[in-house]
């Protein structure tokens, strides 16, 4: 598994990120989640639909809890077509307490604690921590990366509008 040095701070330290660099125009790799219930969550359980996908460290965390709340709250206004995700290293027991406190119902929220799949596959897994670095992708409905937001600093918010505009472009 490849890695990527200093591409990502924790406040300030540099870490080491395992996978690749997913970029514009490349296939979405696919990951096995668990959901809220332990179902198993894949790729293709999204097929046909717009994505948003969120890689948070942890929705235990001010700036996770924040941008889960405002994808929740934008989502209204992006239609059926798009479905946002957001995945962390949470357990899926934490994910749907914290979602029932948080009133988030429209984002649904995976966990990637099991096998690390989803940090493994799209260059999000953290090796110091074992939790996602902060990330946003947008994916097309035929599966083709079409944004991609890596934060360089995980504590800082990602470009909301930018991920929103390129998931309504693919939609309208």
């Amino acid at each position: 598994m490849s890695e990527r040095n200093g591409v990502a701070t924790f406040q300030g330290d540099p870490l080491t990120l395992i996978g690749p660099e997913i970029k514009v125009g490349d296939t979405a790799p696919d990951f096995v989640l668990a959901g809220n219930d332990m179902s198993s969550a894949s790729l293709a359980d999204f097929a046909g639909k717009v994505l948003i996908i969120a890689s948070v460290p942890s929705l235990d965390t001010p700036v996770c809890d924040m941008e889960t709340r405002r994808f929740n709250t934008e989502a209204a206004a992006l239609g059926d077509d798009v479905t946002i995700l957001t995945v962390s290293m949470d357990l899926p027991f934490a994910q749907a307490r914290w979602c029932g406190a948080a009133g988030v119902d429209a984002v649904k929220t995976l966990s990637d604690h099991k096998d690390a799949s989803f940090g493994e596959g799209w260059g999000t897994l953290v090796k110091e921590l074992r939790l996602l670095t902060r990330a946003v992708f947008v994916v097309d409905k035929e599966g083709k990366v079409a944004y991609v937001e890596y934060l360089p600093e995980i504590t800082d918010e990602p470009d909301y509008g930018a991920a929103l505009d390129a998931a309504k472009a693919l939609v309208g």
